[in-house]
């Protein structure tokens, strides 16, 4: 029966069905045809699926990624790398690769950072010379690094789906994140030893101090610098400094920058409300299917199928990276998280996987099913920004995905990678 749940799922996305109505209506539809539960197990379920406090942290993180994008603080963070890599040749590449990795810790999420990104660099790619679709490409594929390194909106999901620590789970992206940047660097390293990419005209910028590029860049660098400071120390709650750091960032945008006038203020709370309700929506409704998978007892008979395949804990870990690939093809991370963390967790744990390490490699699995068609939303993103056609931008970013994965099978092989600097700061 519990495979009806998800074949009802996956049908009425299939046609169309936005995924919270798929979600309610398949979760309903389950309840009436089982008769588990009460008339009333519906709308408690739902309340309770956004029954957290910290759940309020959820719209600052998502404000602060709308703020950073119209600050210009991205700008400022690209200016300070080519200040010191500007004359290399490829510059502009290497420079997207890098300013994911530091503007993550403003953004947390892909689609953010890959439109910021791109609006800044795309313009000044075409003008050197590079392809259009390969320079889309490298924007992409640079862009899920952000939810990785933290702090990470997707490890904030993973936290209050399943209970882990939100620090721990933050700090654990850091290997993961610095090691996927190594990664496509050399993949770009390899490709200019094919091609001859173009320099950085950079004599327009010659007049500029390294004070002032320091300065402005290590301004919008803060905001991360924040956030992590009050989850490691404790003095406050998630959503608290997620509040401070939303202040901190409108501070900067309005009375530092300049970039964000009074009267911009407004639409850009109203985009943040109307994303953030719909991340509320689909916590209210992963309720409904909380309650089924307790129910059912999901976890158990998971286990105990996993453990009649008699997998281990390194099989489970690669079958668990194959299921998401192909539920990412049809379902976006948030969704995925929050529907499947709370069941496959409890699994991995009974096989003696850490769940650090199970979190981390769920979130770099997603983030990197962005990059794959038919859902791959970051080339949705990239294609509309850039003007890129989406197949051409698809054929480019496949050298891309593939070491990507060829990255996260390390990741998998080596949990060190996720767990050295956790246990360092909470042993």
């Amino acid at each position: 029966m519990i495979a009806l749940l998800f074949v009802l799922l996956f049908a009425l996305m299939a046609v169309g069905v936005p995924v919270f109505g798929a979600m309610a209506a398949s979760g309903m539809a389950y309840l009436l045809i089982t008769g588990i539960g009460q008339p009333t197990t519906l709308p408690t379920a739902m309340v309770r699926g956004v029954s957290n406090f910290e759940l309020l942290a959820i719209p600052f993180f998502i404000l602060v990624g709308e703020l950073m994008n119209r600050s210009g603080m991205t700008l400022r963070i690209i200016n300070l790398i080519l200040f010191f890599i500007g004359r290399v040749r490829g510059a502009l590449a290497y420079v997207s690769v890098m300013v994911s990795l530091f503007a993550s810790g403003i953004s947390g999420s892909a689609p953010a950072d890959a439109s910021a990104v791109s609006a800044v660099l795309m313009p000044a790619m075409r003008q050197e010379g590079y392809s259009p679709p390969f320079a889309a490409a490298v924007n992409a594929s640079s862009a899920i690094i952000g939810p990785i390194m933290p702090p990470s909106i997707p490890m904030i999901f993973v936290a209050l789906v399943t209970n882990l620590s939100i620090g721990q789970l933050f700090l654990g992206g850091v290997g993961p994140a610095l090691l996927l940047t190594v990664i496509l660097l050399v993949v770009l390293w390899m490709r200019g030893r094919n091609t001859v990419m173009p320099v950085t005209d950079m004599s327009a910028r010659e007049s500029t101090s390294l004070k002032r590029v320091v300065t402005e860049a290590l301004l919008a660098m803060l905001a991360p610098v924040i956030l992590l400071t009050g989850v490691f120390t404790g003095i406050a709650t998630i959503t608290e400094v997620a509040f401070v750091a939303t202040a901190y960032v409108l501070l900067l945008g309005v009375g530092v920058y300049r970039t964000i006038a009074l009267r911009d203020i407004p639409a850009i709370f109203r985009d943040g409300a109307v994303f953030s309700s719909t991340v509320m929506v689909l916590f209210a409704v992963v309720g409904i299917f909380s309650y089924i998978a307790a129910a059912e007892r999901m976890g158990d008979q998971l286990a105990g199928a996993i453990e009649r395949l008699d997998v281990g804990p390194l099989g489970f870990l690669l079958l668990t990276m194959v299921f998401f690939l192909i539920v990412g093809l049809v379902l976006d991370a948030v969704p995925a998280i929050l529907i499947f963390m709370p069941i496959l967790l409890p699994t991995a744990m009974t096989l003696g996987v850490d769940p650090i390490h199970f979190g981390v490699v769920v979130v770099v699995n997603l983030m990197i099913g962005l990059l794959t068609p038919p859902v791959g939303a970051l080339l949705y993103v990239v294609s509309k920004v850039s003007r890129v056609s989406f197949v051409a931008l698809t054929r480019q970013t496949l050298p891309f995905v593939v070491a990507l994965f060829a990255g996260l099978v390390v990741i998998i092989l080596v949990p060190g990678i996720v767990l050295w600097l956790p246990e360092l700061v909470f042993r």
